[in-house]
């Protein structure tokens, strides 16, 4: 009997999870600078002032280098946090080398709340967003929660507001990927190796 969607995209978490974990700490090292070569090859990266970023976790490939650059360029960080009161909601917080970072419901650090330093998700110019794995139609599987699909519904919907754009190592990337209705797929994904754009178009950095 063929596993349902759901069955299926649990297993692909549990694998690609698993296999970004096996890298070691040189091969993460030298795919966290690598990344930077491929956002310069993203006019998007390269031209946005306001820029929502993320703190890697799970072996997920370290944004720190990238966070740096872009305080070393002038462009703004900002990290998400969940949503206090709007459940299943994410808020952008800005992010310096001074905030003050705390641990969320699932372990993951994010700035504590404080309503001076919120930007709502429409002024970013671009959000990075995590993932667990991608396929060449640009499709993004999550870990779940559906967090990034509502906050990037609007931009799909409309074309309007921030451009996501994917992060992920080059073995994340799967054949294709089992969807559901709500999944957004991204007009962009970088990774150590390679500048991915929609079309479907993919160019070697």
């Amino acid at each position: 009997m063929q596993a349902n969607t759901s069955e299926q995209r649990t297993l692909l978490r549990q694998q690609i999870r698993q296999r970004r974990r096996a890298l070691t700490e040189e091969s993460q090292h030298l795919a966290a600078h690598q990344l930077l070569t491929c956002v310069e090859a993203s006019d998007a990266m390269s031209n946005a002032a306001h820029i929502a970023l993320y703190l890697s976790v799970d072996g997920e490939l370290d944004t720190t280098p990238l966070i740096e650059r872009c305080w070393r360029k002038g462009q703004s960080v900002y990290l998400p946090v969940i949503h206090p009161f709007s459940k299943g909601h994410l808020l952008f917080l800005h992010y310096h080398p001074n905030s003050h970072l705390i641990p969320n419901r699932y372990g993951i650090l994010e700035p504590k709340l404080d309503v001076r330093d919120v930007l709502p998700a429409r002024k970013l110019d671009v959000i990075c967003t995590p993932l667990v794995a991608f396929d060449a139609q640009g499709q993004r599987l999550g870990m779940g929660g559906g967090y990034y699909d509502r906050t990037l519904a609007q931009w799909y919907e409309t074309g309007e507001g921030a451009r996501p754009i994917g992060l992920a190592h080059d073995c994340q990337q799967v054949d294709r990927l089992p969807v559901e209705a709500w999944d957004i797929p991204l007009p962009e994904i970088l990774t150590p190796n390679r500048h991915w754009s929609w079309d479907v178009t993919t160019t070697h950095c």
